[in-house]
């Protein structure tokens, strides 16, 4: 009766082992059901795991390679343990509204504003997730604050590094090629504060140097046509910020400016590429990867994003645009490097 009794027992244990297996098994798979693409994350190592949003303006040159040197960052500093989630608004402000709400419905661990328009949507959007921002000219202007007191914190949420090349140096290398030319024409798009910003303080610049500074600012891609016709009329040489919507239609510009015969300073690579002779850049896509570190440094060391001041560019560099350089007559010194073709 007793060795019936322990086999009957070891029947019993097999039976709620192989249930509790069931079980344990049945469990996994139903907490897998409800995530989606957007929020699962891949654990590291030591079983963090981080989603990051990123919400970039436009399509164009300088963004692209910033966003692709953030992403670089990060996979080397955490390797698998970070998952993206990017998004392009296609120029659109109310969309970048959506792309970023869309994150933090989702809580992401960080949120990357590739521009001025997603970072001024990031920071209407939360005050608790860590924002940072690359391609933003100035913060201060852009968030609304203070730019006399303004000391490189944002005492916020919100961090980043900045594309603002040297403006003072920019008009010097305007002066350095076009020494006798005597009205700059200043385009820009009006929607991108910005890039306001960037024409103020040149046309400061310039007067300084003797020359005479008109602004053109056109409100969107529709009206930049009749804009550049207007600028192109009465100027000896032109100048372009970093602007995303003149970036994303250099080729308008161009066909205008370069049939005029009136040459383009502009403020990155990308423009110059595209309707410019020379620019005073930086690398868009070190950009990136320095704000990927920023972004390491919070996610993995839990850094204070309100505590980190915005960076820049470690080096400019004088660059010229060779085909339209011959197609003008214009001869640059030895001191700048040819613009590499896309």
């Amino acid at each position: 009766m007793k060795k019936a009794n322990k086999f009957l027992a070891l029947g019993l244990a097999a039976v709620m082992t192989l249930g509790m297996t069931a079980c344990g098994s049945n469990s996994g798979k139903d907490s897998n059901a409800g995530a989606t693409a957007s929020t699962q994350k891949t654990e590291d190592a030591s079983g963090k795991t981080y989603t990051v949003g990123i919400c970039q303006l436009v399509q164009h040159e300088a963004l692209d390679a910033a966003t692709e040197g953030f992403k670089t960052a990060l996979q080397d500093k955490l390797g698998d343990a970070v998952k993206f989630d990017e998004q392009n608004a296609q120029g659109d402000s109310a969309t970048c509204a959506t792309i970023v709400n869309s994150f933090v419905s989702s809580n992401v661990d960080l949120i990357l504003a590739n521009a001025t328009a997603p970072l001024q949507a990031a920071a209407a959007a939360t005050t608790d997730i860590p924002i940072l921002g690359t391609s933003v000219t100035d913060y201060a202007t852009a968030l609304d604050m203070d730019n006399a007191s303004w000391d490189g914190l944002t005492g916020r949420n919100i961090s980043g590094t900045s594309d603002l090349a040297p403006l003072k140096d920019q008009a010097a290398m305007l002066q350095e090629l076009f020494p006798d030319a005597k009205n700059v024409g200043l385009l820009y798009c009006s929607a991108e504060a910005n890039s306001e910003y960037q024409v103020k303080v040149m046309t400061k610049e310039l007067e300084a140097l003797g020359y005479t500074c008109t602004s053109y600012s056109f409100v969107d891609s529709n009206d930049i046509a009749s804009i550049v016709q207007n600028a192109v009329s009465a100027s000896d040489v032109m100048y372009i910020p970093t602007d995303n919507t003149a970036a994303s239609n250099t080729e308008v510009i161009n066909n205008i400016a370069s049939e005029a015969g009136v040459p383009i300073i502009a403020g990155e690579a990308g423009i110059c590429r595209g309707c410019g002779v020379a620019t005073l850049s930086i690398s868009y896509y070190d950009l990136g990867y320095q704000t990927g570190e920023m972004a390491a440094e919070i996610l993995a060391d839990g850094k204070d994003v309100s505590t980190m001041e915005i960076q820049f560019a470690p080096k400019v560099t004088k660059q010229y645009n060779a085909d339209l350089c011959k197609k003008l007559n214009i001869t640059v010194p030895d001191d700048y490097e040819a613009l590499a073709a896309e």
